[in-house]
């Protein structure tokens, strides 16, 4: 069998050799190497021999359908090269002229501001933190002090999951705020915590050019000794005014959110007028952003966290919104909608 396997070796290389195009060589490698090819028949051969020969023709085998198989591969090379030549003889091809336009794909605008936010707040020392899509509604709604009963349920349509109901967690849901991660941190890292969370949450409502049952949000909170809504407003102040590139003055109004005490909503000076009043800011000089305020005690019981010892604040605001002021976007489905002619504008 070395024998026959040595001459099968010789003649497959000489016809390797001999072999005039492609075609030609495709042929001759079926005819050895394929799964009927002739080398392929004798090695099925190696198991009837006796055992002492086996592991000796197999090795002598596999080294020359190794050979083989780099003998093709080679002179396949070699034949392509020649035709291409040959082929751009009878053809009039200028070798300088440019090439079709590659298109490159970019990042999406809602991605872009997520990046630039998550950059600004980590050089202040915030972790970059997420949290499942799919939540239970204790982290969603018991975790943040919203009970059964409470009127702020309905402020929230929900997507409830059909899924067995475990007594502490509840139902599954899809998420109505990216504040369970709140919850989640706490319970995993304790305090002291600087964190922002964003994310995609969704609400169960009509979509039209303002409203999307799915869309962006961050969350944002710190947890440490002796913190005040003084600091918020100091950290807000100084994210907004590296979004933007220029000076933003922060202002806060008394508001309530059921997972705050106090609660405020947040507003920034109007950067079309500059606090002039325009139809952007309702002739106010403000612009509405976001809702904050000091993490409530309950909360941070759910955390494990002590409210005597800690105290924190968190603040909350739509991505989704901020893209569409800081592009003018007036159509909150364009982000959405998979349209090029949308997407590459940004």
């Amino acid at each position: 069998m070395e024998k026959q396997i040595n001459e099968l070796k010789d003649a497959c290389l000489s016809a390797v050799k001999q072999a005039k195009n492609v075609h030609e060589l495709q042929e001759i490698e079926v005819k050895y190497l394929g799964r009927k090819g002739e080398l392929t028949i004798i090695l099925r051969g190696v198991k009837d021999l006796p055992d002492d020969q086996k592991p000796v023709i197999g090795k002598l085998g596999n080294i020359v359908k190794t050979e083989l198989e780099n003998a093709v591969a080679n002179q396949k090379t070699k034949l392509q090269a020649k035709e291409l030549e040959e082929s751009l003889k009878d053809e009039d091809f200028d070798i300088t002229a440019p090439g079709p336009e590659i298109r490159v794909g970019h990042i999406h605008p809602l991605s872009q501001t997520q990046y630039e936010v998550e950059k600004i707040f980590n050089s202040m020392g915030f972790m970059i933190m997420d949290g499942p899509e799919a939540e239970s509604e204790y982290y969603n709604f018991e975790g943040l002090n919203i009970p059964s009963w409470h009127p702020a349920r309905d402020m929230q349509d929900t997507f409830f999951i059909k899924n067995k109901r475990d007594k502490k967690h509840g139902k599954m849901v899809l998420r109505t705020h990216t504040s369970p991660v709140q919850v989640r941190t706490m319970e995993k890292y304790g305090a002291p915590l600087r964190i922002i969370v964003p994310g995609q949450v969704f609400r169960n409502e009509a979509t039209d050019a303002s409203h999307d049952a799915a869309f962006d949000q961050i969350e944002g909170f710190m947890i440490d000794k002796d913190i005040s809504l003084s600091h918020l407003k100091g950290v807000l102040k100084e994210f907004l005014t590296r979004l933007f590139g220029k000076e933003v003055v922060v202002r806060f109004r008394p508001g309530y959110f059921p997972f705050v005490e106090p609660g405020l909503e947040v507003d920034f000076s109007c950067l079309i007028c500059e606090g002039k009043g325009c139809r952007v800011c309702k002739k106010t000089g403000w612009v509405e952003f976001m809702g904050a305020g000091m993490i409530h005690e309950n909360v941070l019981k759910a955390g494990g966290i002590d409210s005597k010892k800690w105290q924190g604040w968190a603040f909350g605001f739509g991505l989704t919104r901020l893209v569409m002021m800081r592009h003018g976007i007036d159509d909150i489905r364009h982000l959405r909608s998979g349209d090029l002619r949308f997407i590459n504008q940004f």
